[in-house]
């Protein structure tokens, strides 16, 4: 088993937050948070039609929930055999370990502020694969990043081929199409560059803690970029998350008809693309206000009515969290079995 490399830019005690800075950053974006997901909440539900959102609800055809929880669990599987391209660059790390600290991740994001799952999965798996937790976290950043840049790429694309759209706004996609292809390339490339990039971060006119936290994320960063550097594990990469977005979106077709409504490929995607953003944002555990808000958004200009629009993405968010609850039990489960029997997974 290789080593990670340059695991001295990882973790350096000199370079760590103090412990009451970190109180007071978390304490100021949890109320951030619980502040935005307020204020979003409220102009999502003002002059909802309540009795149309409680006659769609009592309504939905949810046997149409049985053909996606398969689809779904599937699908988690290929995020993880994603992840793990990352990480068996430098070990041979079982695909199965991976699928379960995603799962356990996946589980925390979903009940954790600040999406504390990050951290579960980078620390078990590092431990589990003895690549240690600096390198899978690096890994996890890596892979986060690149799926930002995905869905920019393909929330623009396919906005661009829904009709009647002005010309000055397909202008504005086609440069963010762009500017989200150059954003690839720089991020692929970016590893060559290492130290021009840091010089060029110490070179700003930035506060000394924000320029030092700054260079740690970006040599972490890099560091699980390093991890692409094979044009077939790059290209790998780069076709499974389009199969992990295209067979989302197949799921979201199919959610649709729960409450007898359409949805073609391209407006899954570009609801896909516009939650996946989303997410980045500081907020509440389950983006309570946020997803809800983005949701009657995107999905009103399609034809949704408001409340069929909220009664579709609740039934979404309730969906995911009954399969990632069961899959990160059944992973805690499989965990703690494992440490006490055979020490393995």
């Amino acid at each position: 088993m290789s080593t990670p490399p340059h695991p001295a830019t990882i973790d350096r005690p000199s370079a760590r937050v103090n412990e009451p800075q970190k109180k007071r950053r978390l304490s100021w974006l949890a109320l951030f948070a619980i502040g935005l997901a307020a204020v979003l909440l409220y102009f999502t539900l003002r002059g909802l039609d309540w009795a149309a959102f409680w006659s769609t609800i009592k309504g939905g055809h949810y046997e149409f929930l049985l053909v996606i929880i398969p689809i779904g669990s599937a699908n988690y599987f290929t995020r993880a055999l994603r992840w793990s391209i990352f990480v068996r660059s430098q070990g041979d790390v079982p695909v199965s370990s991976v699928f379960w600290a995603n799962m356990v991740g996946y589980m925390g994001n979903a009940y954790l502020p600040a999406r504390a799952g990050e951290l579960a999965r980078s620390a078990f798996l590092g431990q589990k694969s003895g690549l240690g937790t600096s390198f899978v976290l690096a890994t996890a950043l890596a892979e986060r990043l690149l799926d930002f840049i995905a869905l920019v790429l393909i929330g623009s694309m396919a906005l661009l081929l829904q009709a009647n759209m002005s010309p000055l706004f397909a202008n504005g996609l086609r440069v963010l199409a762009l500017a989200g292809l150059l954003g690839l390339v720089i991020v692929v490339a970016a590893p060559f560059h290492e130290q021009v990039i840091l010089r060029v971060v110490a070179w700003m006119p930035l506060p000394k803690n924000v320029a030092r936290i700054l260079s740690e994320q970006i040599s972490r960063f890099l560091i699980g970029m390093r991890s692409l550097q094979s044009g077939k594990r790059l290209s790998l990469f780069v076709l499974l998350t389009f199969v992990i977005w295209f067979v989302d979106a197949i799921a979201n077709v199919i959610g649709a008809r729960v409450i007898s409504q359409t949805l073609s490929i391209g407006q899954a995607l570009v609801l896909l693309s516009a939650l996946g953003l989303s997410s980045a944002i500081p907020s509440t555990p389950g983006y309570v206000g946020v997803y809800q808000f983005v949701a009657v958004t995107v999905l009103v200009p399609f034809g949704f009515s408001r409340a069929d629009a909220l009664a579709y993405i609740l039934i979404s968010q309730g969906m995911s969290y009954a399969l990632v609850s069961f899959w990160g039990l059944l992973a805690l489960w499989r965990i703690n079995s494992s440490k006490a029997h055979t020490g393995t997974l």
